[in-house]
Order: C-alpha cells, then structure tokens, then sequence
C-alpha cells in the first residue's frame, strides 16, 4: 500500500491551499485526490462563460429534495467537480465577509477565529491590485483585480443607489462592508485566477506532492479512531492509501459529510438504519447545512449594451487579444450590502447586479437585453441537513436545505424587492430600464410579491455549514478543525463554518485552509 505524510480529498479551493501550502516543506509528501479532471476547459479561462461548465463533466450537478417552502420544487446545485473545484466554475467574486461573522465564530466557542485572527490570513492569500493597507495584502498567490471592463449599466447601478440612501462602497472588504460599489473578482489580467491557479499550479513540480485525477475517495479507513488511510476508485479499480500524518477532507458541504457517513462516523440510528457500522457517534454531521438564496428582479433594457452581445465574434475577438471587454465580465459585475431591519446589527441583504437576465442559471436566454438585480438573502434563519441516500458511495447524498422555512426571510426577500424596484426607478436608471421583466407589474401587494418570492428564488451557489465547527453537541470539529472523537481527521472547508458568512464564500474557504495549514504545520 502506498503511503503519504498528508492526503487532502478534494482538489477545490481549500484542497489547492492546502496542497500547496503543505508541500512547500520538501520533507513531506501529500497527496490531493480530485473526482473530477484537469482544469483544461476553455470555459474555465474565460470569465463570462461560467455557467457553460454547470450540468457539464466538471460539475457535480446535485438536486436538493423537494422543498416544501418553494412550492414543491428542486433546485439545481452546481458544484465545481474539477481541479480547483468551484473556484474553477464560480463567479469569482471576492468577498470575505462581514467582520463580525468572524466574532461570531469565536463567541460560539472557536478560539482564533475572531476577525482580528483572521484578517492576516486573508492578506496573506491575497496580491491585491491596489496595493497593501491595513486590509489587503500584496504578493500572495490569489490574485485580486478590479474587472477590467465594466458595463455603463453596474456604474448605473452604484449611482441609483446611492439615489435611494445607500451611500458608495468602494472597498466591500475594507472597514465596513455596508454599500454599494463594484465588485472585485479573482482574475488576473481577465482570465480567470481559481485556488488551482494560485496555489496548486506552482507547487505541481514539486516531487512531494502527489495529484491523482478521477480518483473518487469511497472511504475513510480507520484503526479503532483513528484515521490511517482512504479507499478511492480510479479507472474502474479500487485503490488504498495510506496516510501517516492526516487524512484531510476538503470535499465541501455536501461531500465532505457524505464521505464522513459512507466512514461510520455521523449520528449513530441513522448509519444503523442503512446498514453501516457505527466507527463514531457523531450526530452533527450533515446537520447545520445553511446557503444564500437570491432571485432575479429584471428589466428590459432600452439600449443594446448588455452582455447579450457577449458571445459575438467581434466579442470573443476583442478578449482574445486584449484580455478586455463583455467575455471578462463575471456577470454580477456590480452589488450592495444593506440592512432591511433596523435592529439588525450588520448586513443581512447582498445585491447582486448583472447587466443580463438571471434566469435559470444561464440555461434560459430571453430574447433582447435585459439586466437584474438580485437580492441575495446572506442572513437566513433555516438550517438543513445533509443525508445518505444509499450505501453506495457513486450515489448523490440526500440534500434537504429546508428554504424559507422562516416568514422572516421571506419578509427580508419582499423589502428586498421593493426596494430593487426604487433602484430601478431612480434618474441613473432612466435611459436604460424599460418594462419590468421579473416579477412584473402586475405583482404589486406584498402577498403577491411573497408568492413571487416561493416561485423564484435559487441558490446562490454557497452551501456551508454541514461539519460545523465549535463546542456543542452537534459540533462535527474543534476550533483545530480536527474531527471530534477521531485522531489525524481534519474538515477543511465550507462545512466546517458555524454560520456562513456574509456574503460569496470562496475567499473565507480559502482563508480557512491558509489557517489550517498553519495549525497543521505547527502540530496543533
């Protein structure tokens, strides 16, 4: 059997950290197993194109169950199944939350999360444009840009909010995150930058590290608690390894439990109903499963400037040789933070302005231009769960997010849109917007508008949660990111946040595996 200091499953954003990271010490040997393949598509490079690689090879394409709050339906979850995971099929917005989210992590028990420990991780993984301050780093391997072409319809956007009350945000991630502005994207000279970008690209020739492509992890192997080594499959043949040091997962919120439960670790009657044997009883695992939901608030476009044109010659022209233009875009090229409550004590409303149609992710196109402006609930109050289907570890999970199980999100979404509507309405706007396109005129009453929000609403691509980290009895790992009750099992990623943060989570995933590298190079 072969054998590593370090296995990490997952190559997505905090598996390329990590990969990288850990294998800068010459003296030890990892390996990073990825499901998906190399990160070769041309879709992947350029910005715009994103949504062309959902319900593709590189996404794992899960449905949730039936959501009773939605009116019955299943939403589609994409979710990156490639080197650089979902940092590879993302919009690459670069948010790293609200500094109190981190506060919050460390009051539930998670000493080192706090925002003042935190903050150097993030400018550590960051080479931002604008050069180091007290908030940003310079030189690290993720790089961070201002979008190279911005669309007279987001710069239209900033300034009819700032109509409405909500002052100019030049710097979401600075001193205060509430505004309006544009946002930065994880691009390096418009194309996009992922975590295999940054960090696992440099560190592929180093003869230390191991990357083994369509390598699905099927098992962690354990000795009494202690993790020694997973089982994966490749080419049709199953393979073992072994790990002396960890076994680290970094499948993300949805894989990274499934994989515990496939393992015997998770809550104990329900490994027993499917037939597993129980190696740990840890009943938290899976549970917690939190996301962002958002919904389009669209408008006919009276001025043919949208990224509609995207995809013509001309365009793709235009960014071949200058790297500039619509192709660069990331869609939701511009957004706000707000409070719709004025008790609320940090944003608890994301806005998320493209100038094209959100509909269906990408998969509907109307005809003629159009632009929307999303709001994005970041504040949710339901908790789902995360649940073995079958036995089988080829098989989705079950994926119950339980959405707007709360009338308080619901009422979050209709102030939300009304308020959309006054950003629609103000003078920047006038020369732009024609017929509202979603959800139209004739759902006016806030009954109406709450119906609208059941019918329309969809993920915004961030489930969390699932592998929680803290003190409770439902925590999965400690503030170490160490699995409870086990020896050498780390969760590295989305799963092990308490509460997801404020916002798009690919930089807080990234910002957690820069901090796990350390804990782990340290020996804590």
């Amino acid at each position: 059997m072969a054998s590593y200091d370090y296995i990490i499953v997952g190559a997505g954003s905090a598996g390329c950290v990590l990969a990288g990271r850990l294998s800068e010490n010459r003296e030890t040997s990892v390996l990073l197993l990825e499901a998906g393949g190399p990160d070769s598509h041309r879709e992947i490079r350029i910005p715009a194109a994103f949504s062309k690689l959902f319900k593709s090879k590189a996404d794992w394409n899960y449905t949730t169950e039936a959501q009773a709050n939605l009116h019955g339906r299943q939403l589609y979850w994409p979710r990156g199944k490639v080197i650089g995971g979902s940092s590879s099929i993302n919009a690459m917005i670069y948010i790293r939350g609200n500094r109190r989210d981190y506060d919050d992590w460390e009051q539930l028990g998670n000493p080192g999360w706090g925002y003042r420990d935190v903050l150097p991780y993030f400018k550590k993984a960051e080479d931002q444009q604008h050069g180091a301050s007290e908030f940003h780093g310079v030189g690290g391997p993720l790089r961070v840009e201002d979008l190279r072409t911005v669309n007279p319809l987001s710069h239209a956007f900033v300034d009819a909010a700032g109509e409405v009350g909500i002052s100019e945000n030049d710097d979401f991630n600075g001193r205060e995150q509430e505004g309006a502005g544009r946002y930065q994207v994880t691009q390096k000279r418009g194309r996009r930058w992922s975590a295999a970008d940054a960090y696992l690209r440099p560190a592929r020739a180093r003869p230390n590290l191991t990357v083994l492509t369509h390598a699905h992890v099927t098992q962690i192997l354990l000795a009494e608690n202690r993790a020694t080594g997973v089982e994966y499959v490749r080419d049709g043949r199953e393979h073992s390894v072994h790990a002396g040091r960890e076994v680290i997962l970094c499948g993300g919120a949805i894989n990274s439990p499934q994989l515990l439960l496939l393992s015997g670790i998770g809550p104990a009657r329900e490994l027993e109903e499917l037939g597993l044997k129980v190696a740990l009883d840890l009943p938290g695992v899976g549970a917690n499963l939190q996301d962002h939901m958002f919904l389009p608030v669209a408008y006919k476009c009276k001025r043919p400037i949208t990224l509609a044109k995207a995809e013509t010659l001309l365009s793709f022209l235009h960014y071949v040789i200058f790297r500039r233009g619509m192709l660069t875009s990331c869609i939701a090229e511009a957004g706000a933070f707000l409070r719709t409550r004025p008790d609320a004590d940090r944003p608890n409303l994301q806005y998320h302005f493209g100038p094209a149609y959100y509909l269906n992710h990408g998969f509907d196109r109307p005809q003629g231009h159009g632009f929307s402006i999303g709001p994005t609930l970041i504040r949710a109050e339901n908790r789902g769960r995360v649940r073995l289907r079958t036995t089988f570890p080829m098989d989705p999970p079950i994926i119950e997010p339980n959405y707007l199980s709360h009338d308080s999100d619901v009422e979050t979404f209709v102030a939300g849109i009304e308020l959309a509507r006054r950003i629609a309405g103000a003078r920047a706007f006038r020369e732009y917007c024609g017929d509202e396109y979603l959800p139209g005129r004739d759902v006016k009453s806030r009954g109406e508008i709450a119906g609208y929000v059941r019918d329309a609403a969809e993920t915004t691509y961030h489930p969390a949660g699932s592998c929680k980290m803290g003190v409770d009895a439902m925590a999965v790992v400690d503030s170490h990111l160490r699995v409870r009750g086990a020896e050498n099992l780390r969760v590295v990623d989305a799963s092990a946040m308490p509460v997801v943060t404020s916002g798009n989570t690919n930089a807080p995933v990234m910002m957690i595996a820069e901090k796990a590298a350390d804990m782990i190079r340290g020996g804590d």
